[in-house]
């Protein structure tokens, strides 16, 4: 299993900067080829009107994991990657603390990944559950 190292990780930090990535808070804890963990913190930020986590930043969460998992897993020199499809489902709420995205893969293609991502809070309970397919695809030369 290929691990990414401190320096790797701090690269993939610098390429959010600026980003909904950087906006929400969402750092990279763990990478490797088949698995990236993900964490992003809870608070009035990405609340929804009745004081929870808003669905819509776990999703967020969860294609960034899902997209971190693909573009690693590409030559990223002839190829590009970005989400075709996520889809989601809510368990229980959190109104604060850490959530934690853990990404693995359903299926590697040459032109599709499908990831499965669970995200838990610091306990280990599940909040979401989700699963996202990402394209992959040659880059166009201008």
């Amino acid at each position: 299993m290929t691990t990414f190292t401190d320096d790797q990780l701090s690269q993939l930090s610098k390429l959010a900067k600026n980003t909904l990535i950087e906006h929400l808070g969402i750092t990279y804890k763990e990478i490797s080829l088949d698995k990236v963990v993900m964490t992003m913190p809870v608070g009035p930020n990405v609340h929804q009107p009745y004081g929870v986590l808003h669905g819509g930043a776990s999703v967020v969460l969860a294609e960034t994991a899902a997209s971190i998992a693909t573009a690693i897993n590409i030559d990223q020199e002839t190829h590009v990657c970005f989400g075709m499809e996520i889809n989601a489902n809510h368990i229980r709420t959190m109104a604060d603390g850490l959530l934690i995205a853990t990404a693995t893969p359903f299926h590697k293609g040459r032109s599709t990944m499908v990831w499965h991502i669970e995200l838990t809070n610091e306990e280990g309970e599940t909040i979401c559950i989700s699963r996202c397919t990402v394209s992959v695809r040659k880059k166009k030369v201008n």
